[in-house]
């Protein structure tokens, strides 16, 4: 028995099964993971679209894992409610089924060509759609190149008695295959891998079809593990979301393992003229299907469950408008005043963006930075959708006061979508800072630390001065401008002696300018706010 040939030849085969799966599930969301993201953000209204938009976005990413830990994101930055995610959550698992089909179809012997495919397309077309395309296609390649090499390495444990009776026994121990299952994919951190290799290991006559079936359930259990570790450290709703997660399929393998006889009966009538394999993939459709169809009339149920066993406050953004009603667009003054609502929730919500950018510069916490660019996405997504609203209003006609009151608030609306902008680029300040080990002097963090307070303060007052339409409030705004102009001027010089004394490098040097002209110009928006407030259009 070639024990060095069955190690070297199984380790490689997932190797290059895993890297398959990494390399297309990449390709394709170069191509669309922006737009999936949207498409959870946007098309999550109830449990039932969370679960098809789930599956669509896990078919289309290739990866459940993805669509699990984006959907933790979201409602970790408050952009997707708890109940939004669970529907998501059960699509991802109905979705993944697809990578067992895939593998269910038997054409390892093709992988070399398909990789050439792939190849020519990643280096002799020069377009970056087409060299994504390759990457899809040449991951595919991989997956079943390594899967190929996992069945040919797997093929000599037919000789191994102690194999021969591990088999014999998950047969007989349902609950043994589950805790087998469960362990090998949280060491993989992959169940699409741990399903492949279940399915190389049937086909080729190391285990029957009822053994696999409990390591298959387990291998779903498995899975929840990377959703946890998305959740630590994140937000309560986020924590739920991923105990929703694991609930879903523990309770779920619960009900197959009791029921397995039944399962394996229903799977052999479904797969009665596919190879073994597939009759896996189905198995695997069968109790995703099933599960979520199961779960998904008690989405309340299990939305109350998690918030008992994970207690705490939640704050939950809504990805969409909160005031803004088309109903009222033949009333323009009401609608006016809705709009402005809008915007001074989106004003608070770019104030946000700036201390969770503060707040990651310092803290350098991964986290923060998250939670600022989803936000920024958000105060973009209000922007577009206010904007529209006004211009609906605008095409009413309006007396010359509505008229003068949504130029102003068109206005406005510019300047905050600015301030959120200048504060995403304080995010990415930072990134640079933490990649490229920058250090700053005392002298030089203390003065950044003035001039963010300072920025803070005028924004906040701006926005409450547009709010209660308060002129002496405006007018406080523009004397906290000039001072915040004339600390960026005093700063500048500082800076330069520092660096003429040897006291800052270079490097420190451009990140603060470049701070300290961020903070300024959110200055200079808050102004345009406080001059509206005083002296209309």
């Amino acid at each position: 028995m070639e024990w060095q040939y069955i190690l070297f030849h199984f380790i490689g085969g997932l190797g290059l099964f895993l890297f398959g799966i990494k390399f297309m599930s990449d390709g394709l969301q170069k191509t669309a993971g922006s737009k999936m993201r949207k498409l959870l953000e946007k098309y999550t209204s109830n449990p039932v679209k969370g679960v098809l938009v789930g599956i669509v976005v896990t078919i289309l990413l290739a990866t459940s894992t993805g669509t699990t830990v984006m959907a933790i994101g979201l409602v970790n930055a408050g952009l997707m409610t708890l109940r939004q995610a669970i529907g998501v959550i059960m699509g991802a698992n109905i979705g993944t089924t697809m990578t067992a089909f895939i593998v269910g179809i038997k054409i390892e012997n093709y992988a070399l060509p398909i990789i050439a495919a792939g190849a020519f397309f990643l280096f002799f077309l020069k377009k970056k759609v087409y060299q994504y395309i390759g990457q899809v296609i040449f991951g595919f390649g991989m997956l079943f190149l390594g899967l190929r090499t996992m069945s040919d390495a797997l093929k000599p444990l037919r000789e191994v008695q102690l194999f021969y009776d591990l088999t014999v026994e998950l047969s007989h121990n349902p609950v043994l295959g589950v805790l087998v299952g469960t362990i090998f994919t949280v060491i993989v951190q992959s169940s699409s891998a741990t399903i492949g290799i279940l399915q190389s290991l049937a086909d080729e006559g190391l285990i029957p079809l009822r053994a696999a079936l409990p390591v298959l359930f387990g291998d779903n259990i498995g899975t929840t593990i990377t959703a946890v570790l998305a959740s630590i450290g994140a937000s309560v709703a986020a924590k739920r979301a991923a105990l929703v997660h694991v609930i879903f399929n523990v309770v779920g393998t619960i009900i197959f393992v009791i029921a397995l006889p039944l399962v394996y009966h229903v799977v052999l009538w479904m797969g009665s003229d596919v190879n073994i394999r597939m009759q896996i993939a189905y198995a695997h459709g069968l109790f995703n299907t099933t599960n979520t169809l199961l779960f998904l009339p008690l989405v309340s149920v299990l939305a109350f469950i998690v918030t008992k066993l994970i207690p705490g406050e939640m704050k939950e953004l809504e990805f969409r408008p909160k005031y803004l009603d088309s109903r009222l667009l033949n009333t323009p003054s009401v609608a006016l005043g809705q709009a402005k609502h809008e915007i001074l929730r989106m004003g608070g919500i770019a104030r946000e963006i700036l201390n969770d950018a503060v707040n990651f510069f310092f803290s350098r916490d991964e986290k923060l930075a998250n939670l600022a660019l989803q936000k920024e996405e958000l105060v973009n997504e209000l922007d577009k959708k206010i904007t529209e609203y006004l211009v609906k209003i605008q095409q009413n006609a309006l007396n010359s006061q509505d008229s003068e009151k949504a130029s102003i608030l068109m206005q406005t609306l510019n300047d905050l979508e600015r301030i959120g902008d200048h504060a995403e680029n304080l995010v990415e300040l930072a990134n640079y800072s933490i990649s490229h080990k920058v250090v700053f002097s005392e002298e030089a963090l203390n003065e950044m630390k003035q001039m963010i307070s300072l920025t803070d303060q005028v924004i906040h007052k701006a926005v409450t001065a547009l709010e209660k339409d308060d002129e002496e409030l405006a007018r406080e705004v523009l004397t906290l401008e000039s001072e915040l102009d004339r600390l960026e001027h005093e700063y500048r010089k500082n800076h330069i002696a520092r660096l003429n004394h040897n006291l800052c490098n270079g490097n420190a040097g451009a990140v603060f300018l470049d701070v300290l002209r961020n903070l300024e110009r959110m200055g200079d928006h808050s102004k345009n706010i406080a001059q509206y407030v005083l002296y209309g259009d």
